[in-house]
């Protein structure tokens, strides 16, 4: 199988980082991909501006040019993007939160809304963003995929849960917060969770950004990675936006489960 990771910089304008994606999703497919990962946040970037005045539905304008765009190319498009959620008080103020989901189109369809928040690191992303309650696995060419989005990686037993539910691949959108040794726990992260889970794990985070952008937001560091169901290191982007096209084995799941039965 082969899985193409389209580490981007998504910026506060829904239709820019729609072209981004027909960009990278085209390019994917030309190199013969059958699934293209985009980050978290791919349709506004994190520290752009308020995410609930352009939210959509899952079956808006948005994702169904992503869906149009995932025929026309047949491929299947993972990407990030948010949905109007509910209401909260927050210091005597009335929040509009989101939904940050991950969504499937083209050859299958799904929808994954993010169960960690990232109230971290002086983040309240809980005040912006209700937090989901269902993991998310689907079918795909004879295999099962799992998502987790961002923190997620965090929470070892996601992973583990995943994989019980029978996730071979695990994909995970990201938009990693930069700063000082965020790059090393993002790296251990990955790997542990492939290891934790003896599933291959797809992380896709946004690039890190040119432009200025509030330091406390997770606004991307880059380094996407592919990882074998032991932890090995597939393929590794750097910081700048990059395309990784990476072929992967699901068959190997089994016989590493096999020797390794830490499920």
């Amino acid at each position: 199988m082969r899985i193409a990771v389209a580490q981007i910089t998504s910026g506060a304008d829904k239709a820019e980082n729609l072209q981004l994606v027909a960009d990278y999703a085209r390019r994917a497919a030309e190199q013969n991909a059958q699934v293209v990962v985009f980050p978290e946040a791919t349709m506004q970037g994190f520290g752009t501006g308020r995410l609930d005045t352009q939210a959509e539905s899952p079956q808006g304008p948005f994702a169904s040019e992503v869906e149009t765009l995932a025929q026309d190319l047949g491929i299947t498009i993972v990407l990030g993007m948010f949905s109007p959620a509910d209401q909260v008080e927050r210091d005597n103020k009335t929040i509009n939160r989101i939904d940050n989901l991950a969504i499937v189109r083209g050859q299958a369809t799904a929808e994954y809304r993010k169960i960690h928040t990232y109230d971290a690191f002086g983040y309240r992303e809980s005040d912006t963003v209700r937090p989901g309650e269902q993991l998310c696995t689907f079918e795909l060419f004879d295999v099962t995929f799992g998502i987790a989005t961002c923190f997620d990686i965090r929470f070892p037993e996601q992973f583990r849960q995943l994989a019980r539910d029978g996730a071979e691949v695990i994909l995970v959108p990201a938009s990693w917060n930069d700063g000082e040794d965020k790059l090393r726990q993002w790296r251990l992260l990955s790997s542990a969770r492939a290891l934790d889970s003896t599933a291959f794990v797809v992380a896709c985070g946004q690039a890190k950004p040119q432009d200025d952008r509030p330091k406390e937001a997770p606004t991307g560091i880059g380094y996407s990675r592919v990882l074998d169901p032991t932890g090995v290191v597939l393929a590794e982007a750097g910081a700048d936006p990059e395309l990784l096209v990476v072929d992967i084995d699901p068959e190997q799941v089994a016989k590493v489960r096999k020797t390794l039965p830490v499920l």
